[in-house]
């Protein structure tokens, strides 16, 4: 039996929240994206792939850049364009979808979505994560999100630890009765 250390990337390279995915014959890391040195969480505006063969999870290989903040229509140059934790789900048409929280969008009270062909291709921005109904799905401190394709029904969780100055916001009516929500798009992964 070999045996596998962390850490599992190079030392230079920093994706916290990462959300590990087996599609085909490897597994894909994916994560928000620090500076090293940076002075704030996520400040590379950019995710990055990684992968492994699953017979060989300690070879590690680069994929590159997969998404950029530049590609969010939110995007303001000099602003601070956060790319927060992301997540990958395969939709039922065979594409990736990459939900993710951006900090130009909304006052982070919303989750985007691009789509690719592949897992660490080069994403497309595909808009944001809508109720039923077509309006935008929001909610106080949108972040982190899970996605699952439960039989064909992608099934989306998000929430956030409130800070104490968002818990104060949330007790003078700025949020919304429940921390953790749950929305649903259709059977192809699209929103």
């Amino acid at each position: 039996m070999k045996q596998y250390f962390n850490p599992i990337l190079p030392l230079d390279e920093y994706i916290p929240d990462g959300e590990p995915h087996v599609f085909g014959v490897r597994i894909y890391l994916f994560g928000s994206h620090d500076k090293e040195g940076g002075t704030r969480y996520c400040e590379e505006d950019n995710y990055v792939g990684w992968s492994a063969p699953l017979d060989n999870p300690g070879e590690w290989r680069y994929e590159g850049e997969i998404y950029s903040s530049k590609q969010d229509p939110a995007y303001k140059e000099g602003a601070a364009n956060d790319l927060y934790a992301p997540d990958v789900v395969q939709g039922d048409d065979g594409r990736y979808y990459l939900y993710y929280g951006f900090a130009g969008t909304s006052g982070h009270n919303c989750l985007n979505v691009a789509v690719c062909d592949t897992p660490v291709g080069c994403y497309e921005y595909l808009g944001f994560v809508r109720n039923p109904d077509g309006s935008v799905h929001k909610t106080y401190l949108m972040g982190d999100p899970a996605v699952i394709n439960d039989e064909g029904t992608i099934r989306l969780y998000m929430g956030w630890s409130l800070s104490m100055v968002a818990a104060d916001a949330h007790k003078q009516g700025a949020g919304y009765a429940d921390g953790c929500r749950r929305a649903e798009t259709d059977r192809s992964g699209t929103v």
